[in-house]
């Protein structure tokens, strides 16, 4: 069943609509990329999907229903910032097991070094703990991940790392994404199909 927003629209307060009547539908196992000048509202749009923020209108629907307000959401968000994502007062051992327990051998496909589960998030560099957001993102229960600019501040080698790892867990689970990004070579390359936010 798919990952479905109908109908969205979204605006801040008052102010002028940043899209309205939009349709959006991720299939489990399927790859889709969001393309788009700055401002059109990608993100906002991610945030809606992954229930984060509320449409003015529409709604957002997995397999039909609602997403659950209480628990763990089966839709994950990876944010472009990642210092903006996590307290910045807890260790990341306890940041990375806040939804699941990942294993040595899954931190280790993506590069997360031990010695840094016990330091702050300040501690890290931006690649670092963004490796740490993604991982938790990634729980055996997400059936969708919304992934807005991923790696846009990495350097093109750990973003291919990153991205083997990430498609390696998407085709093992048959688990859903939605990709956000301006790299339309990035977009290519990984998507299915790709959806124009003009």
């Amino acid at each position: 069943m798919p990952l479905e927003g109908r109908g969205l629209a979204f605006r801040y307060g008052r102010g002028p609509w940043l899209f309205r009547e939009f349709d959006l539908s991720v299939r489990e196992g399927e790859i889709v990329g969001l393309a788009g000048p700055s401002g059109r509202g990608k993100t906002t749009l991610g945030r809606l999907l992954a229930g984060y923020d509320v449409p003015g209108e529409g709604e957002v629907l997995l397999d039909g229903k609602p997403l659950p307000r209480s628990g763990y959401c089966p839709v994950q968000l990876v944010f472009q910032h990642p210092e903006k994502a996590v307290n910045p007062r807890l260790r990341l051992r306890r940041i990375l097991n806040e939804g699941w327990e990942p294993d040595r051998s899954f931190r280790e496909a993506f590069g997360i070094a031990e010695q840094w589960l016990d330091r702050f998030p300040g501690e890290l560099s931006g690649g670092e703990l963004q490796r740490v957001c993604i991982v938790r993102a990634l729980g055996p229960d997400t059936r969708f991940l919304i992934a807005d600019e991923m790696t846009a501040m990495l350097d093109a080698l750990t973003q291919a790392q990153l991205w083997r790892a990430v498609l390696d867990i998407a085709n093992e689970r048959r688990m859903g994404m939605l990709v956000v990004s301006h790299e339309r070579k990035l977009l290519d390359r990984l998507c299915h199909r790709i959806v124009e936010m003009e």
